[in-house]
């Protein structure tokens, strides 16, 4: 069972979430938490394996409990929900440790599959959202050159599948797209991450829009 911990302070929205997720019978809601401070000790007491979280809240919003949540522990896992489809949210979601982000308007069924692909850590975002960050991340300029000097650590192969990632593709899509084992993909990816110094895919995929891998049309 996946067990999630629902974080938003609308009473109507997390009782239609728990009422979505516990019709699946691979996942458990184990708690909610109507802001982020409260959000931050939840996880901390029931070790949920994913959280479900809201944005916009009092006391403390879920960019800010999702980077103490993090910090507390690198494993956890934040699958970010809002209904303000804005870049400058899913960047500093992203940035502050979430592996996936999706609108609020997700069906039972995206919802769902958003929770189970974030619990076998793999990096979840939108596709019309990965689109729109993609084409704002390149009208930044020129990258940093850290940035720039570690893409240099990997193969050419790594830096291919780098991108796949960063365009929001699973490893299964990405050996298909290569031609290649699953297996094979997972062992660049492991690579890739620890070359860069990278917790998870989601962190991969910033660093590939911050290096410019990734433009609008490719």
């Amino acid at each position: 069972m996946i067990r999630v911990l629902i974080v938003d302070d609308q009473v109507m929205v997390r009782e239609g979430f728990s009422v979505l997720l516990g019709a699946m019978p691979d996942i458990e809601v184990v708690g909610e938490a109507v802001d982020g401070r409260q959000a931050v000790a939840k996880v901390a007491e029931l070790r949920p394996d994913v959280v479900l979280m809201d944005i916009r809240m009092p006391q403390m919003n879920g960019l800010e409990a999702t980077r103490e949540i993090v910090a507390a522990d690198a494993d956890a896992k934040v699958l970010v929900l809002t209904t303000f489809d804005l870049d400058e949210y899913v960047y500093q979601a992203l940035r502050a440790g979430a592996s996936g982000f999706l609108l609020k308007d997700a069906s039972a069924g995206q919802l769902a599959e958003g929770v189970r692909i974030v619990a076998n850590g793999e990096a979840l975002l939108a596709p019309a959202v990965t689109k729109r960050l993609i084409s704002e991340f390149s009208k930044l300029g020129t990258p940093r050159a850290p940035t720039q000097e570690r893409v240099g650590d990997l193969t050419e192969r790594e830096t291919e599948v780098l991108v796949l990632v960063a365009q929001g593709l699973s490893n299964g899509e990405i050996a298909e797209h290569l031609v290649v084992a699953e297996s094979t993909v997972k062992t660049h990816v492991s690579r890739i991450l620890v070359k860069l110094g990278l917790r998870d895919r989601t962190q991969a995929a910033v660093f590939a829009y911050e290096a410019r891998l990734v433009t609008p049309g490719g």
